[in-house]
């Protein structure tokens, strides 16, 4: 009996440690700009990795092919920079094992890291807004944001008409990213019939603009264009421009910075600034993730927040129709061929073929906002094909 009662044991510790050795973990890697000047971004990224991993974590896993997974987030800060994302990039690769990514946030360090994650079939969800980052060429690159190329157009013709503003001066970063933007956003103020008199370069770091500022003072501008700026480099460059006297309008095309533009600038000085509005917080679907984001990490929300919350959540759902979390060539399948998928933006799906040759752009709408009274207000809504 007593022999019995051993063999039992045994046989019961073995299960259990059998058991606890096929616990099945699923890594998400997250490659962004967690401190320094993106850092507003990066934590956006970061947090919403998170929140879509506690969805699923606590029903007891992701439910796969039969198997329940527990997710895991994986988080290093590429600060911005092309090295420090290659470097991220292989650890999670060759030591993490992970198979897919949330990031990066910044157009240099994504086309840094293409050639890696692309041969090594890694499913990437990025912020980048260089044309690069989602190409046939590159086939694992998935955008979760609208880059300047989709709402610049629709959104500087609206401007443009509302204020009559036709000479403009850009104050642009001096990498792949700013680069792109200005090319962008100058093609889409010549095609509202405006044009660029003055256009300035800097590099990230940079935390004083005077010299810059006092040459667009100089110039004949009538307004000043500040796509691609980090957050807080955007309320820098709008406090210090209102500091220098400087009262016509000020315009953030791309890139959700209004929290930031508010907080360092002061709402007297960030008043009447247009500012490009990537959600709308008054729809129930996104209020409950605001509210649910606030409650969680105490602080404002970023407007990118939601789409990488989505993006993961939709990139759940296209693991769950291959029945894989291993074949990255199913997963992306799957998850190109949701569509009306309900989420904390509303129904969304994928596009892209027009204009990068594939359908791996996330489809949303968008909004044009003016700060006034210290928070954004809802001035138009927006299409590709134009705001009203």
């Amino acid at each position: 009996m007593f022999k019995y009662g051993l063999s039992a044991l045994a046989l019961c510790v073995a299960f259990a440690g059998g058991a606890q050795a096929q616990e099945q973990e699923l890594k998400i890697g997250v490659i962004a700009s967690l401190s320094g000047a993106g850092a507003t971004w990066g934590l956006a990224m970061k947090g919403a990795a998170e929140l879509a991993a506690e969805d699923v974590n606590k029903e007891g896993g992701l439910e796969v092919g039969g198997k329940k997974y527990k997710v895991r987030i994986i988080a290093y800060d590429d600060q911005y920079k092309s090295s420090e994302a290659i470097t991220a990039v292989n650890r999670l690769i060759s030591e993490d094992k992970a198979k897919y990514f949330v990031g990066t946030a910044g157009s240099a360090p994504m086309v840094a890291v293409l050639p890696i994650t692309t041969k090594a079939k890694v499913i990437n969800m990025t912020l980048a807004f260089t044309d690069k980052a989602t190409t046939p060429e590159v086939p694992y690159s998935f955008r979760s944001v609208l880059p300047t190329g989709i709402f610049a157009k629709p959104q500087i013709a609206w401007v443009v008409d509302k204020l009559g503003a036709k000479k403009i001066a850009g104050l642009f970063p001096n990498d792949e990213s700013g680069q792109q933007l200005a090319k962008d956003n100058e093609a889409a103020y010549e095609a509202a019939g405006a044009k660029f008199v003055s256009k300035e370069f800097f590099e990230r770091e940079r935390t004083d603009f005077t010299p810059l500022l006092t040459r667009i003072l100089a110039s004949d501008a009538e307004a000043i264009e500040l796509d691609g700026n980090a957050p807080n480099t955007a309320g820098l460059i709008v406090k210090q421009a209102r500091e220098l006297g400087w009262d016509k309008p000020i315009i953030r095309t791309g890139g959700d910075a209004t929290a930031d533009i508010i907080n360092i600038a002061g709402a007297q000085f960030a008043e009447g600034v247009y500012v490009h509005q990537p959600i709308d917080p008054e729809l129930p679907e996104t209020k409950a993730y605001i509210d649910r984001w606030k409650k969680t990490y105490n602080t404002e929300m970023n407007g990118f927040s939601p789409f990488f919350y989505v993006n993961v959540k939709m990139l759940f759902e296209a693991m769950k129709k291959a029945g894989t979390v291993d074949d990255t060539d199913k997963v992306r399948e799957a998850m190109v061929a949701l569509k009306d998928f309900p989420s904390a933006l509303g129904p969304v799906g994928w596009t892209g073929e027009e204009l990068f040759g594939i359908n791996h752009q996330l489809s949303a709408p968008f909004y044009i906002g003016q700060i006034k009274g210290g928070k954004s207000e809802i001035v138009a809504r927006c299409t590709s094909a134009g705001c009203e």
